[in-house]
């Protein structure tokens, strides 16, 4: 076998070098792609890490707020009851209270008749007695027997007088 011309050796050679380079660059560039990419590793690890922390913070504090809540629901549940217990008592209050409000609106109704009874029990008063040495006395023999719906305290029926019932014509 014969050798190679040198021509052919020396483009082998240029060939070769050229691959060589090519390969140096690739691997370059493939260093450079890794290390972007371990360096986007490490910062996507960090977020996660970030994120995973954020993300049970707010659990924590989530499960912070519903025992706060639930704190509260029973404090205002207790609260509701107190309410409803202090409501049936007057509720009762007032059914025992209402007759008595009844009674006293009467009362209130019947007040102006009343002053006016007074008033002429008053006047009355201060006419005095009738003398009992009056020619214009209308009672010659005194007065007579209490009626039988007197409020006085006689306590006897002999006073009563028959009662006669019938119908006239």
């Amino acid at each position: 076998m014969s050798a190679p011309p040198a021509l052919q050796i020396r483009e082998a050679n240029a060939h070769l070098a050229a691959v060589h380079r090519r390969a140096a660059e690739l691997e370059a560039r493939l260093e450079a792609a890794e290390r972007t990419v371990r360096a986007q590793a490490e910062r996507l690890s960090r977020q996660d890490q970030q994120q995973r922390t954020a993300l049970e913070e707010l659990g924590r504090a989530k499960d912070r707020e519903i025992s706060a809540l639930q704190e509260q629901l029973l404090v205002s549940e207790a609260s509701v009851h107190s309410l409803q217990a202090a409501l049936r008592q007057r509720d009762e209050l007032i059914g025992q209270l209402r007759p008595r409000a009844e009674l006293l609106q009467d009362i209130c109704r019947q007040r102006p008749s009343l002053t006016t009874l007074l008033a002429a029990l008053a006047q009355a008063e201060q006419l005095g007695p009738v003398p009992d040495n009056d020619p214009c006395h209308l009672l010659p023999r005194g007065p007579g027997p209490p009626l039988a719906n007197s409020t006085g305290e006689e306590g006897s029926e002999d006073y009563l007088e028959p009662a006669v019932f019938g119908t006239t014509v």
